[in-house]
């Protein structure tokens, strides 16, 4: 879940293009000022809007957090790689296969110089033998996963009460930057060790001090900018923000912005303003896409973000759960404009591999070079874009082929619980249709009206069935499922702790960085 942005810098015609892809976490197709928020504050990210290629029909290739990520740094569908079903948890004993080839080992080979800064969220292991580090990134400052899943409530917050938040949930052991009096509700008493922020392959505080985090984030990222700079190396910056909730106290200074820009004028939202500040050499390219557009849930104060026009959100796939923002960036270069053309995480990869003249991996990519889009304006080829479920058990949920998007299971999510659609919420089973849902995108983005629905059916829409059926044959019929990830479950012991021989675990698994 989630949404990138990619800004590359060139500083002259004969060398290669830095890169700084931004995933924004639960960003909501209409959470930016520039996809119609009239309040949201994020005025550096519109400003690239205003001067780049908006994309309007981008998506994120799982409406989750862990196969999102997967999908976007390898350029594959998360089932070729095994990130299924579901998310990692801090325990979990797999991770992203080291055999894939992610983005960063595209570009590591060709002389580039590569971070990470963010939630990662595509497992640990034995002795953090996935974390980034392990996958192409030469430094990585962040957390291993979601800031919600956590250990049980600190001593500095309130015991339980009527008023609980949602499923009588309570204030996680690592949200210390709130003060009892204006809780943030999470899932409390997981029972397992506080978030822990990671310096390479070392934890340097446990639980994380959120207050502190985005400052950090925000040198880190301008240190190693300014650091490749001097060198004259080109570089990746991978910058993950994923700030699960709004912060009230940030609600009441700034304007509302959700999820990317939840600490008003931090996160991905200062980025373009730390690439000027660190005077990375030449123009840029930012590609920002949503990893996962996950958020209708405007009505949730506690989770913030906002899927506009769009149906549910969050853990779904339709479309408020996987359409997002996304916006191609690159002054003098990239021609200022809106497109329409269908373009997803998985682009990310090739695109960026094209850019820097690096060759692409020899296995199966899914995604498609758009630097062609980006600079000539010409189309890409006419494509399908099948759309696995949540949990990948049952492979394609829906495919969006041209202006048509078919749903052959529909499914609720807790996520999207806050929607007045029923259609969206938790409770919502899981349902096979045939024939599958069908909707015309162009005059019903929101799925409201299905085309096969009534004693009369139009030929268009006929010929539209038969043909999303044969892409959803086609692609059925290739898919290679990698061995899950997943299910080898959890093992406590790999939970991630700074005082690894410490007890009783895991609250004895606390330690403090300088402040």
């Amino acid at each position: 879940m989630g949404s990138p942005v990619i800004p590359a810098c060139v500083s002259t015609a004969h060398q290669p293009p830095n890169f700084v892809l931004i995933f924004a976490d639960d960003l909501g197709f209409g959470d930016l000022a520039s996809y119609g928020h009239p309040t949201s504050s994020t005025p550096n990210l519109d400003k690239m809007a205003a001067g780049g290629l908006r994309f309007t029909d981008f998506y994120s290739s799982s409406p989750v957090c862990s196969p999102s990520r997967a999908a976007l740094l390898t350029g594959r569908y998360q089932t070729r790689s095994g990130i299924y079903p579901g998310i990692f948890y801090p325990g979990s004993r797999g991770g992203l296969p080291l055999a894939e080839v992610t983005v960063a080992e595209v570009l590591k080979a060709r002389g580039y110089a590569t971070a990470m800064v963010g939630k990662w969220h595509l497992g640990l292991g034995p002795g953090g033998a996935f974390l980034p580090t392990r996958q192409g990134f030469d430094h990585f400052l962040g957390v291993p996963y979601s800031h919600d899943q956590v250990s049980g409530c600190s001593a500095g917050f309130e015991p339980p009460r009527p008023d609980a938040g949602p499923q009588g949930q309570l204030p996680g052991r690592n949200l210390t930057c709130f003060p009892p009096a204006t809780p943030c509700y999470g899932a409390c008493d997981q029972g397992v060790v506080p978030v822990p922020l990671f310096w390479n392959q070392s934890i340097v505080e446990q639980p994380v001090a959120f207050p502190r985090l985005q400052p950090r984030y925000s040198a880190f990222a301008r240190d190693f900018i300014a650091a490749c700079a001097r060198r004259k190396q080109p570089f990746l910056l991978y910058y993950v923000r994923a700030p699960r909730v709004v912060v009230p106290w940030a609600l009441r200074t700034w304007h509302r912005a959700a999820f990317l820009a939840a600490h008003g004028s931090g996160g991905p939202a200062q980025l373009p303003l730390s690439l000027r500040e660190a005077r990375a050499a030449g123009g840029g390219l930012s590609l920002q896409s949503p990893l996962l557009s996950c958020s209708p849930e405007t009505m949730r104060m506690s989770r913030g973000g906002s899927s506009g026009p769009l149906k549910c959100g969050k853990g779904t796939t339709y479309e408020g759960g996987v359409r997002e923002p996304a916006v191609a960036y690159w002054p003098g270069r990239i021609a200022p404009g809106v497109t329409h053309e269908l373009a997803s995480t998985l682009d990310i990869l090739p695109t960026v591999a094209a850019l820097a003249g690096a060759p692409l991996p020899s296995v199966t990519l899914d995604g498609f070079d758009l630097s062609p889009l980006l600079f000539g304006g010409s189309r890409v080829s006419f494509r399908r874009l099948p759309l696995p479920g949540s949990s990948g058990l049952l492979g394609v949920f829906a495919v969006r082929y041209g202006k048509y998007k078919a749903h052959f299971f529909t499914q609720g999510a807790l996520h999207s619980d806050t929607t007045p659609d029923v259609a969206c919420h938790g409770l919502t089973p899981l349902a096979a249709h045939e024939p599958p849902l069908l909707f015309d995108l162009e005059s019903d983005p929101a799925e409201n009206y299905n085309l096969l629905r009534g004693a009369l059916v139009g030929p268009e829409a006929l010929a539209a069935l038969k043909e999303v059926c044969l892409q959803k044959a086609l692609f059925d019929a290739q898919m290679q499922f990698g061995e899950s990830q997943l299910a080898g479950g959890s093992d406590p012991s790999l939970e991630p702790c700074c005082s690894p021989s410490c007890t009783p675990k895991p609250s004895c698994c606390t330690c403090a960085s300088p402040p």
